[in-house]
């Protein structure tokens, strides 16, 4: 005989009957709980919900893109068109006292500027290079583009890049020469009546080869070479011979700093400590995105004072240095907030034998 197991769902009578039954019972009773063990319960019953307790196992998050550089806080964005295209500038909060915080407990934390310029320092400390001979020429080429403004005012103007290269005597015993494209040869550093450049991009001015001898502000190669590598040794000294030229004594520093780099090539030991030297600085801030005057992006570190923003942009990977970059801080007579006033990308940096050779 077979047997055939009971199926509820045979008997829809029954089950309906159990339920009535079993809603009439009075609930079980349940033991009570210290408050000790109430809260273990809760705390219990929270990490289950939220994915966290020991059951539930690591929680597993979506994948996202590695990043080439570390993290950084990006200040308010300002965004103005120049030229028909958008420029995004990172502008940063009002000037730090000093170049870190200070923890909890009183240790001091480094900056994102601290740290990136620490990167940089380290990149630029192990580049292989060959050493220059005190007897060649450092050339530099670069594409470069400044404002200009009509003699009516208004905004200022931003004309194409173009190419500019100069040769520097390694230790400034000899002319060196300027050439930009659409101009006519400029002689430097020779004795008499000559035009001295100040800085790149600068407009040559009559003066006469190192009358007192090479300096923070009128540096050659081999002085660059002779400075000192402690950054707090270097920087009072890029303070002190730079006292009483103008602007606020942090900006003359940075702005010092960014023409030792710009076009001394500056050997590697000297240009760590300069980097160095610059995180030392107050109110230096990082730019994650700023393009130099070929069009490529990398990151910057800056500095604002007077209403502009001076930029030193470096590649992301290598933290090689590609080029500068100088934005209004705000508006003014010279246009809005954001407005790119200057701009260069260096292409070549190597040591030649003569001025007007080409490496």
């Amino acid at each position: 005989m077979n047997a055939t197991p009971r199926n509820p769902t045979e008997h829809p009578s029954e089950e309906s009957e159990r339920l009535d039954l079993t809603g009439l019972l009075p609930p079980p009773p349940v033991p009570g709980l210290t408050p000790d063990r109430e809260l273990l319960l809760r705390r219990a019953l929270l990490a289950e919900a939220a994915g966290t307790g020991p059951s539930a196992g690591p929680a597993r998050r979506p994948a996202r893109p590695r990043r080439k550089l570390f993290r950084v806080l990006a200040p308010a964005v300002v965004c103005t068109l120049v030229g028909g295209g958008v420029v995004v500038v990172n502008l940063p909060d009002a000037p730090r006292r000093g170049p870190a915080t200070v923890a909890r407990g009183g240790t001091p934390r480094a900056t994102a500027a601290t740290r990136l310029l620490d990167h940089i320092a380290l990149a630029a400390a192990t580049e292989q290079r060959t050493v220059v001979r005190a007897d060649r020429f450092v050339y530099i080429e670069s594409k470069v583009a400044y404002a200009a403004q009509s003699a009516g005012g208004g905004p200022v103007t931003m004309p194409p890049a173009h190419t500019r290269q100069v040769w520097l005597s390694a230790d400034g015993s000899r002319p060196g020469l300027l050439r930009e494209e659409g101009e006519s040869d400029t002689p430097l550093g020779v004795d008499g009546p000559v035009d001295t450049l100040d800085g790149p991009g600068a407009t040559p001015r009559p003066g006469t080869l190192h009358a007192s001898g090479p300096s923070v502000g009128n540096p050659t190669h081999t002085y660059v070479a002779t400075l000192p590598t402690d950054p707090d040794a270097l920087l009072e000294l890029i303070r002190a011979e730079t006292r009483g030229q103008g602007q606020d004594p942090d900006q003359r520093a940075f702005t010092a700093i960014g023409d030792l780099l710009a076009e001394t090539w500056a050997p590697p030991k000297a240009a760590a400590a300069l980097y160095r030297a610059a995180a030392k600085i107050p109110g230096v801030t990082v730019i994650r995105a700023a393009d130099d005057a070929t069009g490529r992006e990398g990151v910057a570190v800056a500095r604002t004072a007077q209403g502009r923003q001076t930029q030193w942009i470096f590649d992301r990977t290598t933290y090689a240095f590609l080029g500068e970059r100088t934005v209004l801080a705000e508006a003014g007579y010279a246009g809005p907030a954001g407005t790119v006033v200057g701009t260069s990308a260096v292409l070549t940096a190597a040591a030649v034998d003569r001025a007007g050779e080409a490496p």
